[in-house]
């Protein structure tokens, strides 16, 4: 009998997530075991700062990754998103899951579906300078406040009337059971999703072989081809989740889509690129929406940013 030592945060997104692939494996290698080994990330202590403030850079995957390398577990699940562009040496990527609704989702208990329909002036809860970027380009007379923490704690916060709304990941909602407290889902066009929003990401070893093949079925090529798109032009943009960057991708009929937007704080400017081509183009494409977006001066705004934080 084979035993799987599977590495996740505590939260309980993570955990629902780490139950999810661990079901996944077993029904796929009914043979296997596989044993939860559940940690705690920098990023999941440091809850009162913005995350550009806490470093942003591997906070909720560093302790997975020593474990990987320490071989004290055999694979780390992961949101794709919280995952940084150069992952370290002799781990990689073994499979992407099929995504979730990638979409932002508005969470308020005003029948608010849309960002129109909040009151002037009204204070939204987010930790995302993606998400306050391009609601204040929308209505900048709402007031952004930072709200970091799990999606219980953001959620017993709206309840106790700090906000008027929160925005949080569709995904994780849908995942944790709280699909019934979307009020109403905000379009790409009004708020570009982060570069592989709602992927479940699994890292292993790259020597490890055999837990690369028993992990590898759960692998879906479409959603791993968006996310590997999206993945270039944040990279290439030298960010992540902690900056104004977004990144999607969509397929269709063998063509691929793949949009990005760089924005300032306080949402006074957005620059957008995008570019559609086939599939078999899609590094190539992701490429040249960075390089769009860099011409457009968002290195600008990034290197402000960076230069600004502790």
């Amino acid at each position: 009998m084979t035993t799987l030592h599977l590495g996740t945060r505590k939260s309980a997104l993570a955990l629902w997530q780490a139950a999810y692939v661990r079901d996944q494996l077993l029904a796929l290698h009914p043979h296997l075991t596989v044993e939860t080994i559940a940690m705690t990330t920098e990023g999941d202590r440091l809850l009162s700062a913005p995350l550009i403030a806490a470093g942003g850079k591997a906070l909720f995957t560093k302790e997975l990754e020593q474990g990987l390398c320490e071989r004290r577990i055999d694979i780390a699940i992961h949101s794709m998103k919280d995952v940084v562009a150069q992952l370290p040496e002799g781990l990689t990527i073994g499979a992407i899951l099929a995504r979730e609704d990638p979409r932002d989702a508005l969470v308020s208990p005003l029948s608010a579906q849309t960002l129109e329909d909040l009151p002037f002036g009204s204070r939204i809860g987010t930790a995302s300078l993606r998400r306050a970027s391009q609601i204040l380009h929308s209505r900048p007379d709402l007031v952004i406040e930072n709200l970091r923490g799990n999606v219980n704690s953001r959620l017993a916060r709206l309840d106790a009337g700090e906000f008027a709304a929160i925005v949080l990941a569709a995904a994780g909602l849908k995942r944790l059971g709280f699909a019934d407290r979307i009020a109403g889902y905000l379009p790409i066009e009004v708020s570009l999703p982060a570069a592989a929003q709602g992927a479940i990401g699994i890292e292993c070893r790259a020597d490890d072989q055999d837990t690369q093949a028993l992990i590898a079925p759960l692998n879906h090529p479409e959603t791993a081809l968006c996310v590997q798109a999206e993945r270039v032009v944040t990279a290439a943009l030298a960010g992540g989740c902690r900056l104004p960057i977004a990144a999607f991708a969509m397929v269709a009929e063998a063509q691929i889509t793949i949009r990005g937007l760089v924005g300032e704080t306080n949402g006074s400017r957005l620059i957008k690129a995008a570019a559609t081509g086939p599939v078999a183009a899609a590094q190539e494409l992701a490429a040249t929406v960075a390089e769009r977006l860099r011409t457009q001066g968002a290195m600008a705004i990034i290197d402000r940013l960076l230069k600004a934080a502790p």
